[in-house]
């Protein structure tokens, strides 16, 4: 577990780890975010909070890292259509305004820069 890394690598691999809990203990938040052409929102949030919460603990290991951090930019990505979804559907939108679910697209981006940076 010594990856010599700084204190915001630990950081990211928290904020992923408790990222993927909340899917466990709001799912009902999340189920409202899914794309009605996704199949099964339930199953999706289950499987999405033990990705999260799985490629966050992988971060830790030196042997798992790398697969972690590519594994987590493939993941931003494929969570962009949720946050189109949000911006096109005002059920979706939680309610947030649109300039904050606009910022949200270029953070995912920000997000997998930060992943890509320790590789």
């Amino acid at each position: 577990m010594n990856l010599n890394e700084s204190w915001h690598y630990y950081l990211m691999a928290t904020l992923y780890v408790l990222a993927g809990i909340n899917h466990f203990i709001k799912p009902r938040t999340y189920k409202r975010i899914i794309p009605n052409y996704l199949p099964n929102p339930k199953i999706l949030v289950i499987l999405s909070g033990i990705i999260e919460i799985s490629l966050g603990l992988a971060m830790l290991f030196t042997t798992t890292k790398n697969y972690a951090l590519y594994s987590i930019i493939l993941m931003l990505f494929a969570f962009l259509p949720v946050h189109l979804y949000m911006l096109s559907d005002p059920k979706a939108s939680m309610g947030l305004p649109k300039w904050l679910l606009l910022v949200r697209l270029p953070l995912q981006f920000l997000l997998m820069y930060w992943a890509f940076a320790y590789l």
